[in-house]
């Protein structure tokens, strides 16, 4: 079989010949041009050279120059995750993978291996599957979800919060996900930090993804045969006990997939939004001044900066065309979020808004959206906003240029996000984040016994009566003790209200 991937010329390092045997060979006789390389790579440049070279649907290599169609158009990769007439995520029916051209030690080889999942399933089967997932996801109390959000973010900041300096890629963003998605699939036990390295090391696609990859199946087959052994009502355990009968092996693999998807959409959705905050001035003043949500902030993080820059894969199920491009069946596609959400075509100018259009690729499309978005947004909207309640201060603690990404062709990785703040003590994790002081032994919510002790920045502490002078002001004399009395329990009453408005 022949695909139609064309060729390119040039003289860098990342342009190789086809090999003898690559669909590509003997084409134009010029050179293609690779997605990985020795050196650090700026893909966001590399994909505008492709758009610009190529249009919305540009050849390249992947690891070991095997040949893929990267898809850049908005358009085009709408069309890509919309028909799955013609595009299919079973990655069997790829032309190098048939041919054998795709070694079992492919770096690439955790994304590229058909796996008994959803996402890689068509038909009947995909909502076998895929409705087993949304039935385990269906029943998550989002109020709660926040409280849960807010408990971990606590947790973390005060292990920082006295020393007025942080990392919050390697301290918060990369600890808070996890954290989050080990307690909803059943497995709070589980979180530490080799599982945080190795979820990130799998998505990297290093030369150890292989052995992390392993790891973490097997710590979600130790879960799936203890929720065989005692249901419960976490995701783990509601995909075991659902009507359809997945086997162990589609629970595991279905759990690795809502983890680790989550996981890293997540990890790097809090770390882009943090910076945005940081390093934009508009963007905190109007989240000081009201005028932007931190939900709206967390949104427009997601057209600049989507978790996954690219996803792998989609497979031509027959001979086509995709933005004037013949694809053949059997070609792969690299549905791209990245590049696609930067389409001149959409965004003609870059700096401006996207507020209120949801319209970016950041979660996919059609049958294989993402399910799980929901949970990544909140999970991103209140680990920003419990950081900023603790440190409003909060502050870069270098040039914005300064910053180091790390990419892959999967994602786009911030490696740190350093940063400096006033030192605060400690908060009760149980307690609403506040830049106040609380200690960690927490007051009650419910109303303060008749002896409290007088909160320094309490403005009615002169109504409190104790002391008898003021004699010609009668109100405060003749009743001094109803008026301190309700007083309180309103305040009270009010601050029990918001604590459930905000989900805590």
């Amino acid at each position: 079989m022949t695909s139609d991937i064309p060729t390119r010329t040039g003289t860098d390092d990342l342009a190789l010949a086809p090999p003898p045997g690559c669909p590509a060979h003997g084409l134009d006789g010029g050179a293609l041009t690779r997605l990985h390389g020795p050196r650090p790579l700026d893909l966001r440049s590399l994909y505008e050279d492709l758009r610009e070279e190529h249009g919305p649907v540009a050849p390249a290599l992947l690891h070991d120059d095997v040949p893929i169609w990267v898809v850049l158009g908005h358009a085009e990769n709408l069309r890509l995750v919309g028909t799955p007439a013609l595009f299919s995520r079973d990655s069997r029916i790829w032309t190098p993978l048939v041919e054998g051209r795709v070694k079992p030690d492919h770096p690439l080889m955790p994304h590229i291996a058909w796996q008994p999942i959803c996402s890689h399933a068509e038909g009947d089967e995909h909502r076998r599957l895929r409705g087993a997932v949304t039935h385990a996801m269906r029943p998550i109390n989002y109020r709660i979800l926040r409280r849960a959000v807010y408990r971990h973010a606590q947790a973390l900041v005060n292990e920082f919060c006295e020393r007025g300096e942080a990392d919050l890629v390697n301290e918060y963003s990369e600890y808070l996900p996890m954290a989050v998605m080990c307690d909803l699939l059943g497995m709070p036990t589980e979180y530490d930090d080799r599982i945080v390295h190795a979820a990130r090391d799998m998505l990297k696609g290093t030369e150890t993804a292989i052995a992390s990859n392993a790891y973490i199946t097997e710590a979600l087959a130790r879960l799936t045969a203890r929720r065989r052994a005692e249901p419960g009502e976490d995701i783990a355990g509601l995909l075991v006990s659902h009507e359809w009968g997945l086997t162990d092996d589609e629970v595991r693999e279905h759990l690795r997939v809502v983890l680790i998807a989550a996981y890293e959409a997540t990890a790097n959705l809090l770390a882009n939004a943090l910076r945005m905050v940081l390093t934009h001035p508009g963007f905190r003043a109007q989240l000081n001044g009201g005028q932007m949500t931190v939900g709206q902030a967390v949104e427009q993080s997601l057209w600049d900066e989507p978790p996954f820059s690219t996803v792998f894969a989609y497979f031509a199920k027959q001979d086509t065309e995709l933005g004037g491009r013949r694809i053949r069946k059997g070609d792969g596609l690299l549905f791209a979020p990245a590049p696609g959400n930067v389409d001149p075509r959409v965004r003609p100018d870059l700096k401006a808004g996207m507020r209120g259009n949801r319209s970016h690729l950041a979660f996919g499309g059609g049958p294989h959206e993402c399910p799980g978005q929901d949970i990544g947004r909140v999970i991103a909207d209140v680990g920003v906003d419990a950081l900023l309640r603790r440190l409003p201060d909060v502050r870069l603690d270098c040039e914005e240029d300064e910053l180091e990404w790390r990419e892959s062709i999967a994602s786009r990785h911030l490696v740190e996000l350093p940063v400096r703040f006033a030192t605060r003590p400690q908060q009760d994790v149980e307690q609403m984040p506040s830049h106040t002081p609380n200690p960690l032994e927490g007051p009650s919510w419910e109303p303060p016994p008749a002896e409290p002790v007088p909160s320094p920045s309490a403005a009615p502490a002169p109504r409190s009566g104790p002391e008898p002078e003021p004699g010609p002001q009668p109100q405060p004399q003749s009743q001094p003790e109803p008026e301190p009395g309700p007083r309180p329990a309103q305040r009270s009453a009010w601050q029990r209200f918001l604590r459930w408005w905000r989900g805590y």
